[in-house]
C-alpha cells in the first residue's frame, strides 16, 4: 500500500463518518443531493463506471476515477469498494485538490 495523500484524506473522512461506500449507497447519496465528490475505483467495471458517469453529471456531483477497490476499501476500514461518495463539503474540496495535484505530479 503506498502512502498516499488521496487515501489518507478519504480514511479521515470515513473515521468522521463522512464517507458513504458501496454503489447502492452511492447512488443513494448522489441522487438525495447528500454526496459532494464520488470516487470510482479504477478497476470497476465499464457498466459502473459509465452509470455513475452519466449519474454524477445529471446530478452534477463531482466524479474522480481514483485508486484500486482494493486501495479505496482499505483506506475506509472495509474490503473491497468500487465507489465511495464523501458528504462533507470541506473533505470533499480537499479530497479533490489531492486528486487534481496528484494527477499533475505522475
Amino acid at each position: 500500500m503506498k502512502n498516499d495523500a488521496v487515501l489518507q484524506l478519504l480514511g479521515l473522512a470515513a473515521k468522521g463518518r463522512n464517507v458513504l461506500s458501496g454503489e447502492f449507497s452511492t447512488e443513494k447519496a448522489v441522487k438525495t443531493g447528500n454526496a459532494n465528490l464520488v470516487i470510482i475505483a479504477v478497476d470497476a467495471s465499464d457498466n459502473t463506471k459509465k452509470s455513475f458517469c452519466n449519474m454524477c453529471a445529471f446530478y452534477k456531483v463531482q466524479f474522480y476515477e481514483y485508486g484500486t477497490k482494493e486501495e479505496l476499501g482499505h483506506c475506509i476500514g472495509k474490503r473491497y469498494r468500487a465507489s465511495l461518495a464523501i458528504t462533507d463539503v470541506g473533505l470533499a474540496k480537499a479530497v479533490e485538490e489531492k486528486i487534481k495535484s496528484s494527477k499533475t505530479i505522475e
